[in-house]
């Protein structure tokens, strides 16, 4: 699909940003007018030539979508990828480096929040904001969005390829039978491990106490024979290489891996599913904040919205988006609409349990993530 930007788009996305807080957009002359023929002329962006550091999972934002923002506004956009939500807190700990937009979970926009480790937002540059589902604003993290705007959300669940597994996977208990030695991929995601084994032994999943981590940590050591790889960047890889048969995946790579091969199936366990909500962000200290607002508002409108949910199928929180995909993109709304991956039963989510804000024991998570990896 090809996203074309006319003058009114363009003024209008211009307007958004700080150089030009004060102006509103025009609507667009009549075709062929002498104003049509030179409004391409027009002054250039006072973004032109700013650069943009995204900071952000990888596989998470359409080349598309980068592409026309930088068409649109001038800004170059470069784009560094980070594995977890940890290694974005420990970069940013070590010194910003330059980063304009990031892109956080729920419980790390809590923790960078009260830290004073991100840049207040100016919502008279974000009038896309109105385009998302107000049951995804306001939530505890960030209870007035001063700091983030809902980008997807989705949940951690088990994919399991159907001609190959039998019986039919429904808890994350089932991939401790010893069936699945070494055919299993798991998300390296220490709070959703570490959380599904505290859930497996009838504890809090997000736990704070030393004693229970380390029985949560001993548990998934009992796990680790069944793990042939950790991967949270692309596990789909190794679902459709054929190298394992089942694993513990966000929702949109299971999406992705049933669209190369519907014998693929989400489950979403009935003893204990995550459920996550990834934010915009500005760091403290961005040195292109008004970028970083424009390419957020961007990101808000419909037709780029869709073009997320087109190529990496998380949950969409924007209402206006989803309606967009469901007007212009046929085939991709029916895939959506029908997966429980990305459209999960309503009941199912209110059995999901979100990962929260552990404090200082989140040091405590990081030292039972590294034992159990390193263990044999």
């Amino acid at each position: 699909m090809t996203v074309t930007l006319g003058p009114a788009r363009i003024a209008a996305l211009l307007c958004l940003t700080a150089v030009l807080a004060a102006c509103s957009p025009t609507a667009a002359p009549p075709a062929g007018s002498p104003e049509a023929a030179g409004a391409d002329e027009a002054a250039p962006s006072p973004l032109e030539g700013q650069t943009l550091n995204l900071y952000a999972w990888s596989e998470y934002v359409p080349q598309e979508v980068l592409d026309g923002f930088g068409a649109a506004t001038g800004v170059t956009v470069n784009y560094d990828s980070y594995a977890s939500n940890e290694e974005l807190l420990a970069r940013l700990k070590a010194g910003n480096a330059n980063y304009d937009l990031i892109i956080p979970s729920d419980y790390l926009v809590g923790l960078m929040r009260s830290g004073g480790m991100l840049e207040p937002l100016d919502k008279a540059q974000l009038p896309g904001l109105a385009n998302i589902d107000p049951q995804f604003l306001g939530r505890s993290f960030d209870p007035q969005n001063e700091v983030s705007v809902p980008y997807q959300w989705g949940t951690t669940g088990i994919v399991y390829h159907a001609e190959k597994v039998s019986p039919p996977i429904t808890a994350f208990a089932d991939l401790w039978k010893p069936d699945f030695k070494d055919r299993l991929v798991a998300t390296d995601d220490q709070r959703e491990m570490l959380g599904i084994a505290l859930v497996q032994l009838g504890l809090d999943r997000n736990s704070q106490d030393q004693a229970e981590l380390e029985q949560a940590r001993d548990k998934l050591i009992d796990l680790k024979p069944n793990i042939r790889v950790f991967d949270s960047d692309s596990p789909k890889t190794q679902l459709l290489a054929g190298e394992v048969d089942a694993g513990i995946v966000y929702n949109g790579e299971a999406a992705l891996a049933a669209r190369e091969n519907p014998a693929f199936t989400y489950v979403l366990p009935a003893d204990g599913c995550g459920i996550w909500f990834d934010n915009l962000a500005i760091p403290a200290g961005a040195p292109n904040p008004a970028a970083a607002h424009a390419f957020i508002d961007y990101l808000l409108q419909p037709e780029n919205s869709a073009l997320i949910t087109r190529d990496y199928p998380y949950s969409n929180p924007n209402k206006a988006g989803l309606a967009y995909v469901k007007a212009q993109m046929p085939e991709v709304w029916a895939a959506y609409e029908a997966s429980p991956a990305t459209n999960p039963p309503a009941d199912a989510v209110a059995k999901c349990q979100p990962v929260k804000d552990v404090g200082a024991a989140l040091t405590l998570y990081g030292d039972m993530w590294t034992q159990v990896k390193g263990s044999r």
